[in-house]
């Protein structure tokens, strides 16, 4: 069906990872454990993706290929194609995303006004005739519009310098799809973009895809499915503790305590979702220590009533590579992205949200184990004739054909 072109936002860890790791795929160096769907016939396969320019305002990346700043963020960790020297990275919007943090950055805004920077962007994106758009930015703190009619006047009356770095992203991504071709923006971070109304209406309106909100790929996954299979046998939850520490650059923005906030009300939204009450829970990105590298820390602590007034109690550590765990997702949310469009749907989907992100869109939507997620994607991509049932295990053949959920 063609390439996927892609423009990424942050050329940081997670985006060196994908960048290195789809262009490896190619060259068949590894297989594509970790892309969740892999294993899966689907339109489009991992191949197919392309990479066309990258956006940041880290000074030491922009003007620079994407080999220059993969070896260097990556360094002797896996081999860095040589294809990847044709790719450069642009300089992006600020809008203070990065304060605080000791980087030397520059934004388009610190050049040309916003009005031109967006202008640019859009020139770019029209010539490198981009599909989907990834939003991989250092988290930011943001509070949402709610209204459609707020947001798009936030653009004609001076005031567009009160927004962030990816609300301005996404609303240039949408007046793309309004102005030339219906393209997809996923939201890999914990801003609310997919958890706005506001920008859930504009993209209805404008004809694109809105994905989101924050990739979800570690322990916070794995704690929605420990939670469900608690549920589902009637235990009762007496309290959750997890955390992570990771020594990436992600986690140094996580010390700011706003930056923090945002990822943690992510991270904290499945208990209650789930289990029906909220129990008492720390679900936290708790520290950075730099040794630990790309390679965090998590620990897990449930202790849960079970028959007879006994408790038990599950502890999980573990050591995962953090930016490698979210780029196999973001292999995936870019072909659901670029399918969504190909089938016509405008605005945020929320069967594809649930399974790859931590707070799912639209607004007040419901996080569900991911175990349980993952049928509700394979049914939507049945319903829109994306797969056939005979291409699927027996038993899952059977059981997506049980549920009731219009996507």
């Amino acid at each position: 069906m063609g390439m996927i072109r892609v423009v990424i936002l942050g050329q940081g860890m997670v985006a060196s990872h994908l960048a290195v790791g789809i262009e490896r795929i190619k060259q068949g160096e590894v297989e594509p454990y970790g892309v969740p769907l892999a294993s899966i016939e689907l339109p489009y396969k991992v191949e197919d993706i392309e990479i066309v320019r990258s956006y940041d305002v880290d000074e030491s990346k922009v003007g620079k290929s994407l080999y220059k700043v993969c070896s260097k963020l990556l360094g002797n960790s896996t081999k860095i194609p040589s294809t990847l020297k044709d790719v450069y990275v642009s300089r992006g919007i600020h809008m203070g995303s990065m304060d605080g943090m000791p980087i030397k950055v520059k934004g388009l805004e610190d050049k040309v006004s916003i009005d031109d920077a967006i202008t640019a962007m859009l020139d770019d994106f029209k010539s490198d005739n981009v599909d989907v758009i990834v939003n991989l930015i250092t988290t930011e703190y943001g509070e949402p519009l709610n209204n459609v009619a707020k947001l798009r006047s936030s653009f004609t009356d001076g005031v567009k310098r009160q927004l962030t770095a990816s609300q301005i992203y996404a609303y240039v991504a949408s007046e793309y799809s309004r102005l030339y071709k219906s393209i997809a923006f996923v939201n890999g971070i914990p801003i609310p973009l997919a958890n706005d109304q506001a920008y859930v209406d504009l993209y209805k309106e404008d004809g694109g895809v809105l994905l989101g909100d924050d990739g979800a790929t570690g322990a916070t996954p794995l704690t929605a499915d420990l939670l469900e299979h608690l549920a589902e046998r009637n235990r009762r939850v007496k309290f959750i503790v997890q955390f992570n520490i990771g020594g990436n650059t992600d986690f140094l923005a996580l010390t700011l305590p706003k930056k923090n906030l945002m990822k943690e009300l992510t991270k904290s939204s499945i208990v209650e979702d789930i289990l029906g009450y909220d129990a008492p829970h720390y679900i936290k990105p708790t520290g950075y220590l730099k040794p630990l590298g790309d390679k965090k820390f998590v620990s897990m602590h449930i202790e849960y009533l079970s028959f007879n007034g006994f408790k038990d109690e599950i502890y999980v550590e573990a050591r995962i590579n953090d930016s490698p765990a979210m780029a196999g997702s973001v292999v995936d949310m870019i072909r659901m992205a670029k399918i969504a469009v190909d089938k016509g749907h405008k605005g945020t989907i929320y069967p594809v949200n649930v399974f790859f992100m931590k707070k799912p869109g639209p607004p007040r939507s419901k996080s569900i184990a991911k175990i349980l997620a993952y049928y509700h994607l394979l049914k939507w991509l049945y319903d829109n004739g994306v797969i056939t049932l005979s291409s699927l295990p027996e038993t899952t053949r059977e059981y997506i054909q049980t549920i009731n959920f219009s996507g």
